[in-house]
């Protein structure tokens, strides 16, 4: 079958369609990673694309990625038995005092739809939580966000946490959200704010790589 098919149908948010036809290529045969990379990762890719040229919004991007999720509940216990590794680890969350969460579930879908594995630690996370997760999870990034500007001073408890904790060096700090800056960024020594979800992946990728 064609695989594109499957990228088009996720474009265009329909989930039950999506799982119908990861069923059918699992059924012919073809292997879990090459659904995973050729259907469902090319079109979470397209829809991030697009999303960044404001092309679409925030309720098409959900729709995608709850397509994306019907596709990649199939074929998680096929990776596992054909030994695919994500490409590296991420733990993810929104700041203490801060419950807003469609930011960082954006994120979560867009790490994901790159074969990251993300540890969702969800929304109000204090700093020392973001630092033992990463700790106990092995993730090579801590990626955090916050839409109130009152809470935005606990990206920088995360950034000192991390140094007490001796982790600094290997775990890169990724920040985000509407009051945040590059200045901000800098002036709390993370790593990297980026303005959007795709952008924040393609950083994550790049940081994984380096």
């Amino acid at each position: 079958m064609d695989l594109h098919e499957i990228s088009v149908q996720l474009q265009a948010g329909k989930a039950k369609m999506v799982k119908t036809l990861v069923q059918q290529a699992i059924d012919e045969g073809i292997s879990a990673d090459t659904i995973l990379k050729e259907g469902l990762m090319d079109g979470m890719s397209i829809i991030g694309e697009k999303f960044k040229n404001n092309e679409v919004f925030v309720p098409e991007v959900l729709l995608s990625a709850r397509a994306m999720n019907m596709g990649a509940a199939l074929l998680k216990p096929l990776l596992a038995a054909e030994g695919v590794k994500a490409t590296g680890r991420v733990c993810l969350g929104t700041v203490q005092g801060d419950l807003h969460d469609i930011g960082k579930n954006l994120v979560r879908m867009m790490l994901e739809s790159k074969g990251i594995e993300v540890i969702d630690l969800g929304t109000d996370v204090p700093a020392k939580t973001f630092v033992a997760a990463a700790i106990e999870n092995d993730c090579s990034i801590i990626c955090m966000s916050a839409l109130l500007t009152t809470t935005m001073h606990v990206m920088e408890e995360v950034v000192k946490e991390a140094e007490t904790a001796g982790i600094r060096g290997k775990v890169k700090i990724m920040i985000g959200g509407a009051p945040v800056t590059q200045g901000f960024c800098e002036e709390i020594g993370a790593d990297a704010y980026t303005a959007d979800a795709a952008e924040a992946a393609d950083v994550a990728v790049s940081f994984l790589q380096g």
